[in-house]
């Protein structure tokens, strides 16, 4: 008489090559999505972590993503370039978000007086401006604070109902919406930069004038404290509407890639 285990997944437990094959495939998939999805890519996560994070969702997902119906459990070329690009089209659809929050704080940085202030990304092993490092682990405390981290996994582990292992097939398609969706990276920058972007450009227009009237006034003197200062103002009071545009940001994305990875 079978056990519970084997009634469970519909496939014996003895049946090890099958087993082993869906575990590479459900690997490779979260290992795509490791490369790039916020949280999950930061190089402050040892590599053993992320390795045995991976390992132990695989163990968990091959007996049953193994089993559902039209799941090819072969281990071949086709069947690992698509698992491939499933996990990558989640992490790079993903990424976009830390992209967007860098490209504003570039902008802010310039209004600032900061566009030569960089520092060295652990992650990307560049320089970027010190305010969009800022806004980047803002962003990562925004995902961890609502739980975004389980919703990215739980859309993963959805997919393997949607795109059954071996099946999935990256289209010429998804190329192109993927570009598509990286232009969208500086118009989101530029809508969180814009109230501070505003503020500067009044201050300067304001003391353009001022400068105009009176022309013994040292202009480029109070321009520089006066447009730092209402920029600081501005920001600090744009703040407390960011969280919420990062977690309607990160769910489109996420619904975006879903979309492309089910098209």
């Amino acid at each position: 008489m079978p056990d519970a285990g084997s009634m469970l997944t519909g496939r014996p437990l003895a049946d090890w090559p099958g087993f082993l094959s869906a575990g590479v495939l459900v690997m490779v998939r979260m290992s795509g999505v490791m490369v790039f999805a916020p949280i999950f890519s930061s190089a402050a996560i040892a590599p053993r972590i992320k390795a045995g994070f991976v390992i132990a969702l695989t163990v968990l997902l091959a007996p049953v993503v193994g089993t559902l119906p039209h799941a090819r459990v072969e281990l071949d070329m086709v069947g690992l370039l698509g698992e491939l690009g499933v996990g990558l089209t989640f992490g790079f659809a993903l990424s976009l978000m830390n992209e967007a929050l860098v490209f504003a704080g570039q902008m802010l940085g310039m209004e600032f007086s900061f566009s030569l202030v960089n520092l060295l990304d652990p992650n990307s092993n560049i320089e970027t401006p010190v305010l969009g490092q800022m806004l980047g682990w803002m962003g990562i405390l925004v995902l961890i604070g609502a739980g975004l981290d389980r919703t990215l996994l739980a859309a993963v582990m959805r997919s393997f109902a949607v795109v059954p292992v071996g099946q999935a097939a990256m289209q010429a398609g998804t190329g192109v919406a993927l570009a598509a969706m990286t232009g969208g990276v500086f118009l989101a920058g530029l809508q969180l930069a814009a109230p501070v972007v505003a503020a500067a450009l009044t201050v300067e227009i304001v003391v353009a004038l001022v400068g105009r009237m009176s022309p013994q006034l040292p202009v480029m003197v109070v321009s520089i404290p006066l447009k730092t200062l209402m920029s600081y103002t501005v920001l600090i009071g744009s703040l407390a509407v960011w969280p919420a545009w990062i977690e309607r940001h990160f769910t489109a994305l996420l619904d975006a890639a879903a979309k492309l990875v089910a098209g």
